[in-house]
């Protein structure tokens, strides 16, 4: 993803090498020593669950993938941790020249996603795949719960489609689009995941972010007025008001809930406008902030006392705690808004993904054989094999209709296509007038970056197109409607064999 401004090879400029857990590299010691090294091998990153019983998640964290892999080696500082703990000579000097030669392929950025299908896909010799695994899924984890978190705000604001605001005094008529600001970074669980956070927030749909360090990573202004400490630095607040007006009158937003929102703030708040007015200072761009208290109530209230007064212009923000809930109560309330700032519920959104990073197939002596990990609990029973993910679109309306598995190398034909549920083979549906679409794409071939990340709002455009293809009822807060990830009948059949074999076998052996 394109920086400006002189953070251009900082979204992962650490070595990170190291972060990892301690039985990757007990593994890939292993396989060293019993010379298993080369032996290739196809892992699948995926999640199991929605976060929360939500009806879709969003893919994110490739920005933060591909400096991983290119910047991965080990210098002295990472040997000598291996030299101290006593780890083989030879292990040591496999490290000192280490290079992913794999190849990898992932679902890109912005796009929604769902569970067991496969988000990302490596395949390389055995050692190097399981090197990653453990930063590979920190990555993702973290990255696709803010932009799960941000989508779901997004979804619950009125009039979805977001308008690009590179300088908060762009205001827009009422006819035009509620604007999500993400305010998140005080609330993140430290510097990097502040980043985080206001990055993928804006590439999952917010208007512009407050962080100001990522405003400049990206090019743009930083979003933001004043904060109740202004006013208590203050005698009054009306001079609060007054001071504010006259420096920032192009962004003349005032926070009105420090005392008395009804009584104080709001009537304060005209007092300052009229002032404004009576000393030729412009009042194209001012508005209010709300930032406690009933939202809807004192939003509707705000909005009358505001237009009675002669500033129908004036707009009103509400923030405090949002979550998409939230939004969708005080919507339902009649909430007078033109804005929202919503941080904790991007920074550290309630649930978490739980992506996994699970061997799927191994290369033995030139033939592919797939692999599959079985349980007690069928959630955690995989899809095996290397696979190819298609989503299925609706030719005459474009919406989403399923995501499909198939074998690497399987072909599909003929106008209809039966798809089943890879862990309930009774549950077969038929589709026809659709047209199949690739969800994965080559990130690096054989070691070399072959994918041109795209800059961040061109994800967001991307990410605003792609969630249009779903059905509401995949989007609904609540209860969310169940979205298909299928196998073709071939893909169902050959795991549904697969799974009966192997534990036929493992009885077999007394297992």
């Amino acid at each position: 993803m394109k920086l400006y401004n002189g953070y251009e090879n900082e979204r992962l400029s650490r070595n990170y090498s190291l972060l990892s857990d301690a039985y990757q590299f007990n593994m890939g010691c292993g396989y060293l020593m019993t010379g298993k090294q080369n032996q290739e091998a196809v892992f699948d990153v995926f999640f199991r669950k929605v976060p929360t019983n939500g009806g879709y998640a969003v893919m994110a964290g490739l920005d933060k993938l591909i400096p991983f892999i290119e910047n991965l080696k080990f210098e002295e500082r990472e040997l000598d941790y291996f030299r101290r703990n006593n780890y083989p000579k030879e292990f040591i000097d496999y490290l000192k020249n280490f290079k992913f030669h794999g190849t990898i392929t992932a679902i890109p950025d912005g796009t929604p996603v769902f569970p067991n299908e496969p988000l990302v896909t490596v395949k390389a010799p055995i050692i190097e795949a399981q090197i990653l695994e453990t930063c590979i899924l920190s990555i993702i984890n973290g990255a696709m719960e803010h932009a799960t978190g941000a989508r779901r705000v997004i979804e619950a604001t009125p009039n979805k489609k977001q308008v690009v605001i590179l300088d908060p005094s762009e205001f827009r008529s009422e006819k035009d689009p509620k604007a999500v600001m993400e305010f998140g970074l005080r609330r993140a669980d430290g510097p990097e995941a502040g980043i985080d956070a206001s990055i993928y927030g804006i590439m999952a749909g917010c208007a512009g972010t407050s962080n100001v360090m990522v405003a400049n990573m990206v090019n743009q202004k930083a979003m933001g007025t004043m904060a109740h400490s202004w006013v208590e630095a203050f005698d009054t607040e009306i001079d609060a008001f007054i001071n504010y007006a006259r420096i920032y009158p192009d962004n003349c937003i005032l926070l009105v809930d420090t005392y008395d929102t009804i009584n104080s703030g709001i009537p304060n708040a005209v007092k300052t406008f009229k002032y404004m007015q009576e000393h030729g200072i412009p009042t194209d761009n001012i508005g209010i902030r709300i930032d406690s208290g009933d939202l809807a109530r004192l939003s509707k209230a705000a909005r009358c006392v505001l237009d009675k007064a002669g500033f129908p212009q004036a707009k009103i923000c509400l923030s405090n705690g949002l979550d998409a809930k939230t939004i969708r109560s005080i919507v339902e309330e009649g909430a007078c808004f033109d804005t929202l700032g919503v941080g904790d519920n991007i920074s550290k959104p309630e649930g978490r993904m739980g992506c996994v990073y699970k061997l799927v197939s191994k290369n033995e002596n030139g033939i592919w054989v797939p692999t599959i990990k079985l349980s007690n609990s069928e959630i955690k029973i995989i899809n095996p094999d290397h696979k190819n993910l298609y989503r299925a679109h609706d030719k005459k309306t474009g919406y989403a209709i399923a995501d499909v598995m198939t074998r690497k190398g399987e072909i599909m034909t003929g106008d209809d296509l039966i798809i089943i549920n890879p862990s309930n083979p009774g549950k077969r549906t038929s589709i026809r007038d659709y047209v199949l679409v690739p969800l994965q794409q080559p990130i690096f071939i054989e070691g070399s970056l072959v994918y041109d990340d795209p800059e961040l709002l061109v994800k967001k455009k991307y990410c605003n197109e792609q969630m249009a293809t779903l059905y509401p009822e995949v989007k609904r807060e609540e209860k969310a409607h169940n979205y298909h990830v299928s196998g073709t009948e071939e893909y169902v059949a050959f795991k549904t064999k697969m799974i009966e074999d192997v534990k036929k076998l493992n009885l077999k052996k007394g297992v």
